[in-house]
């Protein structure tokens, strides 16, 4: 966590760079724009040609023009320069998945069996799982910006796995001695860290969106840094990707725990609570993907129906396993 810890510094010292580089674009932009004036009284016809051709091109975000881009004439784009402290930041983030590998596997050694048999190890194997699947996408897709966000969500819960989740290894159920452990809960684990990556880019897609919706000039930003990212449009196709592979995995989940139910309890379905709330967000996600592909949900609504599946995975794994009855009752506390 200590590791994590400085990683969450590091990458928030980015956003506060990113900050300070928007500030200085609004700056010279200010500046070019009090010097306009003059440049266009001297201006010939051929130079007037190709100013509009320039801006054409700034508008389409084929190419950057000086510090300052536009994605859209009310939203102005500032290319984030690379900096040295996002570098430190991944890679303290890899030493800290390292140990935190070593943690889980020590775990499992001392059980002598997987490690998510209570809260406690799911939490800790689940968020290792979001950090390794962000690392991943890393390799494909540049969400170095995200960083904050997942490794602060990672934090919070070693946190309050570490004070409110601990127990000592126990034996495992009759119920749980099956291969069925292993497949079933580790499949859910890698769905869930696919939904917290969607979760946060509808968040940022969300907070894009009211920047570009409001047509707020670089000056008047609150959270500069969002100027400095990807637009709207881009997060939301972003989210839709990650969203889709995890549903995959959550349909994948709800199926083997029906087989699994089966083989332990006579039965493939018992309107448990936690067979319930499992079937709950697979139906949150589905109509996220059906409303956004067949109805044209696009923007704010599928952000928010995003985060509602999200809210709900949190809810599944929190307070249902807590203050909820049932078969599924494994939370070891």
């Amino acid at each position: 966590m200590a590791i994590y810890a400085l990683a969450f510094i590091a990458f928030a010292a980015d956003l506060a760079k990113r900050s300070a580089d928007v500030t200085a674009a609004a700056e010279l932009t200010e500046g070019d724009s009090a010097s306009a004036p003059v440049a266009a009284t001297v201006g010939s016809a051929g130079n007037a040609m190709a100013a509009a051709s320039a801006d054409k091109s700034a508008y389409s975000g084929r190419r950057p023009v000086g510090p300052l881009t536009r994605t859209d004439p009310d939203a102005p784009q500032v290319q984030a320069k690379k900096s040295a402290v996002l570098r430190v930041a991944v890679a303290l983030t890899v030493l800290g998945l390292l140990l935190h590998l070593t943690a889980a596997v020590t775990r499992g050694v001392a059980a002598e069996r997987v490690p998510w048999a209570n809260m406690y190890e799911f939490a800790m194997t689940g968020t290792l799982l979001i950090i390794a699947t962000y690392l991943v996408v890393l390799t494909r897709v540049d969400l170095r910006f995200l960083g904050t966000f997942i490794v602060g969500l990672v934090l919070v819960m070693l946190g309050l796995a570490a004070v409110n989740f601990y127990v000592e290894v126990v034996p495992l159920p009759p119920a749980l001695q099956s291969a069925w452990l292993v497949i079933h809960v580790f499949v859910a684990s890698t769905g869930t860290a696919l939904f917290a990556l969607g979760f946060a880019l509808s968040v940022l897609q969300l907070v894009q969106h009211r920047r570009e919706t409001s047509g707020s000039d670089l000056k008047s930003l609150k959270l500069k840094f969002v100027a400095t990212l990807p637009s709207a449009a881009r997060l939301e196709n972003l989210a839709y990707r990650s969203n889709i592979v995890a549903f995959i995995l959550w349909t994948f989940t709800l199926i083997a725990g029906a087989i699994w139910a089966e083989r332990a309890w006579g039965r493939y379905w018992g309107w448990d609570t936690k067979e319930v709330w499992t079937f709950i967000i697979w139906v949150i996600y589905a109509g996220y993907i059906h409303a956004r592909a067949t109805r044209g949900w696009r923007g704010s609504r599928s952000a928010w129906l995003s985060i509602i599946g999200f809210v709900a995975v949190i809810f599944n794994f929190s307070i249902v396993n807590l203050f909820f009855k049932g078969l599924h009752a494994y939370s070891g506390l």
